[in-house]
């Protein structure tokens, strides 16, 4: 099975406490395969709980499909953040804002397992150091593809820019609009979700808050 490690910024993530036969992958076959079998094999049964007929012609290779979308949507519980950033540091003079905007993301809601999406914004000011501007796209879908709300998204996202990087400031905005709100429950399309962290300047400073807020829009 697929091991859940610390996310370096909180409570290391749950792991299995005891291991059964069906855990134990087969000598001939990989772990993302053994799982996506396994996983598979649930949705067949959820299938057949809810009334339908696994067997059709629609529906035989659905098991299967899930299974392997549900292993990529969740990709980011195996991504290294450290080899992520840390061969992408730069020592430079640069002390002005850096912004990087319009991150496009999907996510899925720990809640209902809905999809969440939209565009996450984020800044900082360096402090003798600058990372490689693909770094932080890449970051922000390392921590939408595991099961989120927004907040925690938003600051985790932060937070370890922070924490990497040792800038002077961070800040992260994400818009989203959530499935979960408007698929049921209240059923109110259209409505983003708009959450924000900030860190260091950012937090302290009414006009570097200011000026990403406007470089942002």
């Amino acid at each position: 099975m697929r091991k859940r490690k610390s996310d370096n910024n909180g409570a290391t993530l749950p792991a299995p406490t005891s291991v059964s036969a069906e855990d134990i992958v087969p000598n001939n076959e990989t772990a993302t395969g053994f799982e996506e079998k396994r996983i598979a094999a649930l949705i067949r049964r959820v299938l057949g709980l809810i009334g339908e007929t696994p067997e059709r012609e629609g529906l035989q290779k659905t098991p299967r499909r899930v299974a392997r979308a549900l292993l990529e949507l969740t990709s980011g519980y195996n991504e290294d953040i450290d080899r992520l950033i840390n061969g992408a540091l730069f020592s430079v003079s640069y002390s002005e804002m850096v912004v990087i905007k319009d991150i496009p993301f999907y996510s899925l809601c720990e809640h209902h397992l809905l999809p969440f999406f939209g565009k996450a914004h984020v800044a900082y000011i360096p402090d003798r150091h600058i990372v490689g501007l693909s770094k932080i796209p890449r970051l922000v879908q390392v921590f939408a593809k595991r099961l989120q709300v927004q907040e925690r998204m938003t600051q985790q996202i932060a937070e370890t820019l922070m924490t990497k990087l040792k800038p002077l400031g961070v800040g992260a905005i994400i818009e989203a609009r959530h499935l979960c709100m408007e698929m049921r429950g209240a059923k109110s399309p259209l409505s983003p979700t708009v959450t924000s962290a900030m860190l260091g300047n950012f937090r302290r400073d009414l006009r570097t808050r200011e000026e990403f807020l406007k470089l942002a829009k």
